[in-house]
This record gives C-alpha cells, structure tokens and sequence, in this order.
C-alpha cells in the first residue's frame, strides 16, 4: 500500500486539456487535464487510429483504484511521457465500469499474455482493436522505453506485430468459446454434494473464507452455500458460512465507524482492508446478511444490515434517487499527503484522548494491541474477535452497558472522522449496481421487517425506471449529470430483471413483473445466442468488438448469464406455458461440466441444480386477507419458492381457478400441480417437504 504526494483534490492550475473533457464519468474527467491527448472509446477514436496508421494505446481503469492514481501521477501528468504516447499512439481512456464490454476482452488478453491481470489495464493494439502488447503498472522510465521500443516494432515489423496479433486474438476468443457439450448424465445432487467436497478443500473453518490472502468477500458463494446447507440440513457447512459472516462482521473490512465494507482484505483475518467502498459488493451484502438473519436471527446479522444500509444512505445515495458507484480508498492524511486508509484508521494516544474512561471497554472491544495493530502503517484498524458476552463478562457489566458504552464511543468517533479529509466520491450511477442495492432493500424488507426499506426500494425501483429506461424498451448503462448514454450490458438486464421480479413478490404489484417481462422480452430479441441457450453480454445493435463475449463466470458480482438462467427458471413458474423451462435446461447442460470442476467460481449457478433436483413450490394465495398470509412467508427464508398472492383470482397462468368467495387459501404447487389448498401458513408449511 504506496504512499505518494500527488493530490488530485488539488488542481493548482489546468495546463492542458483533451477530449476526456466531454465525458461524465469521473475516472475520465480526472484525465482530461493530463497532457496525454486522451480519447474515449467510440468509432471516430478507432476511425482516427486506422487514418493515422497509429496502434491505439488502451489505459483501463476506475475512479476508486489506487495504482490507477499512482499511474497518472508518474507517468499520464509527465510531460515527457506524454510526448511519446501523443507522437506514437492514439491513446484511449476507459472507466472500466461503464464500459465491462471492452474490458472483459483486454482483461482476457493480457491474462494469455502474462498470466496475471489487474488495474491500471494498458494494452497496445492495432488500430482495428486486436492487442499485441499489455502490462498493469509501469513506473516512468520503464513506461517510455517499453512505448518506444513497441512503436518502432509496429512500424518496422508490421507483420510480425500482425501475427502476434492475430494469434493473441484467436485466443482471446476461445477462451470465450462455449460448445454444447455431449454429457449424458444429469448433474444431480450426489454430483453437486462431490463438487462442494472438492471446494470445502480450500475453506478456512477458523477465520472464515478461504485459507488465502487477499480474502474477498464473494457474496454469492456464501449465499449459495447458505441455500445449499438449509436445504440439505449440513450443519457442518453452515457452521462454516456463519463462521465467516461472523468474522467478516468482526474483521476490519467492515467499517465499525460509518458502516459498509471496503473491498477486501490483504491479510488472512478479514483485519487490514483495500479501503474502497463499492456500491456493488455493499448493496449484494445487504441481502445476503438478511437472508442469513431470517434464517438464524443472529442479531449481529440484522445490526450489518442495518448499518450498511445507513452508510450507502449516507455517503451513496444522490438527491435524484439512484446510487453513486464507490468511494476511493486514498484520501489526504494529516500531513496532507493521499494515503490509503488515512480516513479509517487510529491511532492509540488519539483514541485515548477521544474515549477518555471508556476507551479500556474499547480497547478490549476493538482490539487496540498488537492483534488489532497494522503495522505497516502503525496504526489500528477496528477489529473485534470476542462476542458481547464475553467482553461483558470481562468487564463485569450487563451487555445493554456494554452495547450502551461501545456506541457512544463510535458515535464520538464518527463525529471526530468528520472533521478529516474525505475519500473521493465517484458519482456516476451505474444500472446493474442500482439494481443490485434494489435487491438488498427488498431482502432488508422482506427479512427484517422495516418499511422504511420497501420505501427505499420503491424509490430506486422508480429511479431506474425513470432514468434508465429506453423509448426502445431498454435500458442504459449509466447516468450522471442528467445524461445516459451507454446501451446496457447483459448484466444490467439480468440484475435488473432479477430485482423487479423480487420486488414484486414483497408488494404483489403486477407492474414490476410486467416490466420485468418487458425487459426479458427484449433480452431475448436482442442479446440471444441460439447456438448454446445462453446471452451475449453486448446487444445486436452494439459496435461490433474483436470477440461478443458469453459471460459465464461468477466473479464478485454474479455471471450475466447465471441470473439470467434464475430468471427465467422464475419466468418459468409464472408462465409455465412460454418454454422458458427448456431454454434454463439448456443452459445448464451447456456449463454442467465447468460447474463440476469449478463450483467456487459458477456459485451462482449452482442454485439452479438445486432448484432443479430438489423440490421448488410455487406458492399461491388468494382472498381478501392475502396480504398478512403473503407477510408470514416472505419474511421466512424459503429460497426453494416464489410467492403469488392476490385479493381475487389474479391474471398470471398459476392463479387461475384458485379464488373462492369468502376464503383466503393457500395452495402450494410444484410445476402447476397443486396440493389441497390450506387456510393458515402453519399447514402450508407442512406442505414444503
């Protein structure tokens, strides 16, 4: 973790000026004033390149990344620098985050190329996009001998470069090549329960996760696993995820300050965090902690919620009702230098002085010694590893004193946090983020039972209709400054689909599933791939690029296409009539053989196996007191269901024929075929073997 003493907070004087200019995001405003002759991507930028007969210098990166800042510093604001990239090279700026699209190939690339990626992503391409070259980090002097040396190349050895090329390409593409495969046998439940064998290898029983650093949180891994042991009742496997829910709760990673998570962790015990906040690890955290207070009550799970919640409230939500993407990691400390952490960390002498008789309890608490002390930095990041009760116990006080005491303390801390300086905002709103923190809100509702989070759902519900919406009946990526201006990727469709879908099943309005449909509808006109079942992550009216991706892989945030293959097993149940069953049953046969040898890293697909080889009800309630009977079950975790319910017999397939005059009943089916239906939850619940 570098220290260094650029300040982009403080732009003395704005020399230069390049056509980043024009752009909202923020990543590319904060290289509009290098003297590099930066351009974004579009088809005049390549048109330029190909006129020229210049290779395209690709530099990829996120307002929030900290070697990207280290970077521009050294080498993007030197005017040395810049005169060898503007001679040789049209150079290109991408903010990663809105454009995933580009991204996912040069991040392929330069994986076949040195086995390793990262950000800042710098590849040198020819002017049609095929990469030759690529590196993360280049300090100054290595930077400017490797850019002459490649732009000689190119103009000496063109078809050596060509070739390269082209090979590099043809790889890039087949590491996105997906082919139906010719297995047989079905990967059932004795299969899934081998593969999660193979994978319990690599988990850490005592601190949570995986035995290795950095530790990522990986939410959907331990959603999944949290499905699986309630379903299979494999109390080993569940002490496990509650064992690492409860360290990461504990570790420094989550800001016991102000709420939220950083990132993820560089050392082994959750302690030492990268300190960027995402919105997309926050808002997919907040579902997966409620999920696991509905079905445990742990009460440390319902107090993350809650206080994660507030931070993206705090420090994310715009004036106009959508999210902001992150916070950087870098912010300036006292001696007014950017440094990572410098807005977090402690040290002992000013927590003393700040918590004064309360700062014993908080020591013990929060770990001021040696176990909480990162010493790289000699200071402390707030770590617990004691329960209350035995913090308690040690200080012979009831936990309420204790709970009384701790708070205060934070609240005197938060207070003085406020008066440093505050990590860089990067304001620009993104679709699938949104949607994913709409589905936190909605699982929040749902599983803790407080309104004010459906009022915060309705409300980034509407948001993203009301902005992020097309005239053609999709959607758009991004939206900053009253502006949307990229098409949507899979991703966006699929998390949004997924968060309407969810949101109408807490409020039983048919207009979320309705626009959820529609954009489902549109999904499939627009991003189908009639070879293997699956979607392209960019659309048919897209630019064309070197390779039209099939994202497949589960990383932090779940593969488009594995939510995709949940919604319309879900669209399935509704509309049982419409085919979508065979499209999901395709699908999974297409990723069968990679989710056996790779179960960490397809998680997300793994639910529908579940969903699949063991029974999955579609529950159905129709009367006038449907509301309260719909409450008693949402607020259950029941991962193997989907609820409809309604006043009179409603107009999806499944409520036909269900309503009868002065009764409210329950009916509980599996594939349409229902069993008797039932007047309170208790009997239906016996119904859900």
């Amino acid at each position: 973790m570098a220290l260094f003493l650029f300040n982009p907070l403080k732009k003395v004087q704005n020399k230069h000026a390049n056509a980043l200019i024009h752009e909202t995001s923020p990543y590319l405003l904060q290289h509009a004033h290098n003297p590099v002759d930066w351009y974004p991507w579009n088809a005049e930028t390549l048109a330029k390149a190909v006129a020229e007969n210049k290779p395209i210098l690709i530099s990829i990166g996120y307002a929030a990344c900290h070697w990207c800042h280290v970077m521009e510093h050294e080498c993007f604001e030197d005017e040395e620098v810049a005169q060898i990239m503007n001679q040789g090279f049209i150079n290109i700026k991408i903010d990663r985050e809105e454009r995933p699209d580009v991204d996912q190939i040069y991040m392929d690339a330069i994986q076949l190329m040195s086995g390793h990626g990262g950000w800042p992503l710098n590849i040198v391409a020819l002017p049609d996009g095929r990469p030759f070259w690529g590196a993360t980090y280049v300090p100054k002097e290595k930077w400017m001998n490797v850019l002459s040396q490649l732009q000689s190349v190119y103009h000496k050895e063109p078809k050596k470069v060509e070739e390269y090329a082209a090979n590099l390409t043809r790889g890039i593409s087949a590491v996105n090549d997906l082919t139906e495969t010719e297995k047989t046998t079905r990967f059932d439940l004795e299969a899934l329960k081998d593969s999660i064998a193979s994978w319990a290898q690599a988990f850490d029983t005592f601190l949570g996760g995986y035995k290795r650093a950095p530790k990522f949180m990986m939410p959907n891994n331990w959603d999944f696993l949290l499905h699986y042991g309630h379903r299979t009742n494999d109390t080993e496997l569940l002490e496990h995820v509650n064992t690492t829910l409860r360290r990461m709760a504990y570790g420094g990673i989550f800001d016991h300050v102000g709420g939220g998570f950083s990132r993820y962790a560089v050392d082994t015990k959750w302690h030492v965090p990268h300190f960027e906040k995402m919105l997309y690890d926050n808002a997919q955290l907040v579902s997966l902690y409620a999920k696991a207070y509905a079905f445990t009550k742990n009460v440390l799970y319902k107090e993350v919620v809650q206080k994660t919640i507030a931070f993206v409230q705090e420090e994310l939500q715009s004036p106009n009702g959508g999210f902001y993407a992150s916070l950087d990691a870098d912010s300036l400390n006292t001696e007014g230098v950017l440094h990572e952490g410098a807005f977090y960390v402690w040290e002992k002498k000013e927590l003393e002085s700040l918590l004064k008789d309360d700062f014993e309890v908080f020591q013990t608490y929060f770990n001021i010694n040696s176990y909480g002390l990162w010493e790289e930095d000699n200071s402390y990041v707030l770590i617990r590893d004691k329960s209350k009760d035995e913090v308690s116990a040690q200080f012979d006080i009831s936990i309420l004193a204790l709970e009384e005491r701790i708070q205060n303390s934070l609240n005197i801390l938060k207070k003085e946090r406020e008066t440093r300086s505050r990590p860089r905002l990067d304001d620009k709103i993104l679709c699938s983020w949104n949607a994913l923190m709409l589905n936190g809100f909605v699982d929040a509702y749902r599983y803790l039972e407080e309104p004010k989070y459906l009022r915060l759902a309705l409300d980034t519900a509407t948001f993203i209709k009301d902005k992020l919406f097309t005239e053609a009946g999709g959607l758009y990526r991004n939206h900053k400054a009253g502006k949307s201006t990229i098409h949507a990727f899979l991703e966006d469709y699929a998390t949004v689909i997924e968060a309407f879908i969810n949101l109408f099943q807490v409020t039983q309005d048919e207009v979320w599933l309705s626009d959820a449909k529609q954009l489902l509808d549109f999904t499939q006109k627009h991003f189908s791939d009639t070879t293997t079942g699956m979607f392209y992550f960019t659309a048919d009216f897209d630019a064309k690029l070197i390779r039209r991706t099939i994202e497949t892989g589960d990383n932090v945030i779940s593969a488009s296409n594995s939510i995709m293959a949940k919604n319309l097993f879900v669209f399935h149940k509704l509309f049982p009539q419409e085919g979508f069953a065979k499209q999901v049953d395709r699908m999974l046969e297409t990723i069968s053989p990679t989710l056996e040898k790779y179960p960490s890293s397809h998680a997300n697909w793994l639910h529908l196996v579940l969903y699949r080889e063991t029974a999955f009800y579609e529950i159905v309630v129709s009367g006038k007191n449907y509301q309260p009977i719909a409450l008693e079950f949402i607020t259950q975790y029941l991962p193997h269901t989907v609820l409809v319910a309604s006043a009179e017999e409603g107009n999806l397939p499944i409520q036909q024929q269900k309503h009868v005059l002065d009764k409210t009943l329950i009916y509980v089916c599996q594939e349409g075929a229902c069993s008797l239906p039932v007047e309170s939850v208790e009997n239906a619940k016996k119904q859900l073997s």
